[in-house]
């Protein structure tokens, strides 16, 4: 993984979080010289993801520690497998137990419903991608994840590109004055976006000449409409609670991507233990 910066970052935070003043019960409990060995296991089939942060969570707390991976994030593992193995000095190992499961956890369970997502539109033309609506803090580790799991990465924050939503288009007087105002504001490699909500302001944004249509909420008939009207001239996102529709369906109607909220906001943790050698 890259920014490695940001991501010690995140990792010191959740330590300080997590370990507080000292962990009170490793260390009235096991010895110091200590050293143990254990096994990260899958308790469920899934995508693996975060192997790098959780190497990264021990180094951070004890350089003595050492992992051996079994697996590389972005591989599917059946349940029982396992997927690295830890050694090292047990009090250290105990104290990054809970903060690299969780990035783990996190991480494996975003990759694998963006796995299953992906599955869903094989054999169309539709991408699935991710959006802003991230844990606060972890949106670099939830966007690779995304990525690791197969699906593609929107904008990663305000700053990569516009994208001009039912708020702005409102503050600005209509699509026609926000796209002209973002055109003679910025540099002409950004691309310009515009969500719409029906036919009227899908035809004004093609007049305007942007570079990616987003149908809001829309169903499967006025997509396929939508996309039979702007015929190529712009990229075509389906947007709006896409993590509760048939994905297959939307994918059919010829659009270009799919942005889901839910890959990030809405996820079920990956099941996945560390179990000492006795």
């Amino acid at each position: 993984m890259t920014d490695l910066f940001i991501i010690d970052d995140i990792i010191k935070t959740a330590l300080r979080e997590d370990v507080g003043t000292g962990d009170i019960t490793t260390n009235s409990t096991i010895p110091a010289d200590k050293t143990i060995s254990g096994k990260f296991i899958a308790k469920e089939c899934g995508v693996v993801c975060g192997l790098p942060v959780v190497e990264r969570v021990f180094a951070i707390v004890d350089s003595e520690i050492k992992l051996s991976c079994n697996v590389a994030d972005g591989d599917y593992v059946e349940k029982g497998t396992i997927i690295a193995e830890v050694s090292g000095p047990a009090r250290s190992i105990l104290t990054s137990e809970r903060v690299s499961l969780n990035f783990l956890q996190l991480m494996s369970g975003i990759a694998t419903r963006t796995n299953a997502c992906v599955k869903q539109v094989e054999g169309t033309k539709a991408m699935i991608t991710d959006t802003r609506k991230t844990t606060p803090g972890l949106r670099v580790l939830e966007k690779y994840a995304v990525k690791a799991g197969g699906g593609h990465n929107h904008r990663y924050n305000l700053a990569d590109g516009v994208l001009l939503k039912d708020n702005h288009i409102a503050a600005a007087g209509g699509i026609t004055a926000a796209v002209a105002a973002a055109r003679g504001n910025i540099p002409h490699t950004l691309k310009i976006e515009v969500e719409v909500e029906n036919m009227q302001m899908i035809e004004e944004a093609v007049a305007c000449g942007v570079d990616i249509i987003m149908l809001d909420n829309m169903s499967v008939e006025e997509m396929k409409k939508a996309v039979d009207f702007i015929d190529g001239r712009a990229l075509v996102e389906a947007s709006g609670n896409m993590g509760d529709r048939d994905l297959r369906e939307v994918a059919k109607t010829g659009v270009d991507i799919i942005s889901i909220g839910a890959l990030t906001h809405t996820i079920k943790a990956m099941d996945i233990s560390l179990r000492f050698k006795v």
